[in-house]
């Protein structure tokens, strides 16, 4: 029996995904997809906002946050939320609530990039 283990995992922004399907795409016609890879393409393209590198950038200085998880600065990257509501949905699930100046200073870190 062939056992196989996850080694590493990491999560990935739409934008790097949109990168990543970008290099593949790029030397074959699209037709030579399954279904499947052909809406995810198209998904990432609607929805990604951002480049690889800003979107990753951003992350890191979401992360760096005192109340920031990696799930949820990937969440944040690609949504990019504009107001107060929206970052508390975010967070939603989170056993926490933000204070208005953590709010604040998330949005700001968002506006730097929009």
């Amino acid at each position: 029996m062939i056992v196989k283990t996850v080694l590493e995992e990491e999560g990935l922004t739409l934008s790097e995904v949109k990168e990543i399907f970008t290099e593949l795409t790029t030397p074959r016609s699209e037709e030579e997809f399954t279904y499947e890879f052909r809406r995810a393409l198209d998904h990432v393209n609607t929805f990604a906002k951002l480049t690889a590198s800003q979107s990753r950038q951003l992350v890191n200085e979401l992360k760096s946050l005192e109340k920031m998880k990696g799930e949820i600065a990937i969440r944040i990257a690609d949504i990019l939320p504009l107001s107060k509501d929206e970052v508390r949905s975010i967070y939603a699930k989170e056993r926490f609530s933000l204070t208005e100046a953590e709010l604040d200073e998330i949005l700001d870190i968002i506006a730097r990039f929009y």
